[in-house]
């Protein structure tokens, strides 16, 4: 049985002049990236158990913790013989859940990595390519573009023995994530001024901005969002923001049917996709409702393990 709690958005009555350039921009910061419009844990309890179990238990997890470990490095040795390249960098807003999609699949991976962080305002890094939404990825020079596109173009490269087809598990939830989750996350972390000031602190705190941008997009950013946000929740007929989120959490834990992943034993690319897309919320008040008012938790603690640390090239 899934359980929902309806948590009534709180409204504002206020209205702040804002420049218009920097609301559009923030909004293609946040709700927007190479897909087309209609496309951020828990852990195990503490128990009482007398000294010989407890012990047992410690050599288990640690045994486990071993074996994940274990497991993790001859994933990455087999990718590193497969796929190989010499340079990888992603153009990427922080905070951008299509970029941090393509984020997850390379930490997973473990393909070394560099992040350009893009000015959202003057987009300079990418004055570049003809293409000026993000995520953008080079690989060797090859531009591409399109996070779904560039999952799959990089999945290819790495198992050019397996062919996806349109109609698997895996595909259908991969959809569903561009189509649906990813569209309830501006409703959410927007829902009232309180929440929509926490996200711009994150925003503004990892992305590109100039000092004055920051300050600006701080207030003026959050504002323009909150009414963004009511925008997006008419467009999608989203009545209750935070209900739908918990529905969605519980949607695709129903989708598992107790496995650990969808894929079954490991990770596929519908979860590294649901990942990736709630991995910026996770710490925001939206994130630590969905995981305590939903089944999601230990699962999302399941994928943060198994992703391991991230991949990218520090300079």
């Amino acid at each position: 049985m899934r359980r929902v709690t309806g948590l009534a958005a709180r409204t504002i009555s206020s209205s702040v002049a804002i420049n218009p350039r920097l609301s559009q921009t923030i909004a293609i910061t946040t709700i927007s990236s190479s897909e087309p419009i209609s496309r951020r844990f828990g852990g195990l309890p503490e128990i009482s158990t007398p000294s010989f179990a407890g012990g047992f238990a410690g050599i288990v997890f640690f045994s486990a913790a071993a074996a994940s470990s274990l497991g993790q490095e001859v994933h990455a040795k087999e990718m590193a013989q497969k796929f190989n390249p010499k340079e990888v960098v992603l153009y990427q807003y922080e905070a951008c859940p299509f970029c941090n999609k393509v984020k997850a699949f390379l930490d997973y991976n473990k393909i070394p990595y560099k992040i350009v962080e893009v000015n959202p305002i003057s987009k300079k890094e990418i004055k570049w390519s003809d293409y000026k939404k993000v995520p953008i990825l080079t690989v060797d020079g090859e531009q591409m573009v399109d996070s779904s596109v560039i999952i799959d173009s990089l999945f290819q490269k790495m198992h050019p023995e397996i062919s996806k087809s349109e109609e698997d598990e895996e595909t259908k939830w991969r959809k569903w994530v561009d189509n649906h989750l990813v569209h309830l996350l501006s409703p959410n972390i927007y829902r009232n001024t309180s929440e929509a000031l926490e996200s711009f602190d994150y925003i503004t705190t990892h992305g590109n901005f100039s000092f004055t941008e920051r300050l600006v997009a701080k207030y003026a950013g959050a504002t323009a969002m909150y009414f963004v946000s009511k925008k997006l929740k008419k467009k999608y007929n989203i009545t209750d923001e935070r209900a739908a989120l918990y529905d969605a959490a519980e949607t695709w834990v129903d989708a598992l049917k107790e496995r650990p992943y969808l894929g079954g034993s490991k990770p596929n690319l519908a979860d590294l996709a649901v990942f990736g897309v709630l991995r910026p919320i996770r710490y925001l008040r939206s994130g630590k409702d969905m995981v305590d008012n939903t089944r999601i938790g230990e699962w999302y603690s399941r994928m943060e393990n198994t992703v391991g640390e991230p991949s990218r090239i520090k300079e």
